[in-house]
């Protein structure tokens, strides 16, 4: 007897595009979710059960267009689906299992980040929406801001940095240098309010050390 799955007749991420192919009016844009992306690669580095996508179409149902986050992460599924990496985010080849957090950086024209994703990234359920406002603010709004979805509805989370523990990360803001540019960026933090170092943080504190210690980095 044939055996039908609904599955087998879904496209697959190969032959969905990867994003809206909307491109971004600043560049922030694309730096911002990178650098969230290259400290989490350094603190979760021994892990293989996380994926962060920047600019990534998530596919949540075969009729309709993705959904296009500046970044998400989600948790519980492959780090890496295939050799070459995903090409977009579909929900039936991850289980089901949708972003635990979405992050959109206001670009110079407000594209819907207050109102229309909202209702869009709620839907979906995705647990934390993070908007951040680098360049130009709203009346009345944060700069950060940090929704926790509760009963359907987005609840705005207070604090400077505001800790979620379903991901065991804490996220905020503050000022830095990131390739060369000193201005303020999103960080993640621990649960004591630490900032994670950057990488290269990281590598600048090893440089430190060796040279406390005599030893010249360039005979390693």
């Amino acid at each position: 007897m044939f055996n039908y799955n609904p599955l087998h007749c879904l496209p697959s991420s190969a032959e969905l595009p990867d994003s809206d192919d909307t491109p971004v009016d600043n560049e922030l844009q694309i730096l911002i979710p990178n650098l969230l992306l290259a400290i989490l690669a350094l603190i979760w580095q021994n892990r293989d059960d996380w994926f962060f996508g920047i600019n990534m179409g998530i596919y949540y149902a075969p009729s309709k267009p993705a959904i296009v986050p500046d970044g998400f992460l989600s948790l519980g599924v492959e780090r890496f689906l295939e050799e070459n990496g995903r090409s977009s985010y579909v929900l039936w080849e991850e289980d089901g299992i949708e972003p635990i957090l979405a992050l959109e950086v206001v670009s110079q024209t407000y594209n819907g980040e207050y109102e229309q994703k909202k209702v869009d990234y709620a839907q979906l359920g995705i647990l934390y929406y993070v908007i951040y406002a680098p360049t130009r603010l709203r009346r009345k709004r944060q700069r950060l801001e940090v929704y926790r979805l509760v009963e359907g509805q987005y609840i705005l989370q207070s604090g400077d940095v505001v800790w979620m523990p379903e991901i065991n990360l804490g996220i905020g803001r503050a000022r830095g240098t990131y390739q060369g540019l000193t201005r303020e960026w999103l960080y993640w933090y621990d649960q004591n309010g630490n900032r994670y170092p950057t990488p290269e943080e990281q590598l600048q504190n090893l440089l430190f050390k060796l040279k406390q210690q005599g030893i010249d980095p360039n005979t390693l």
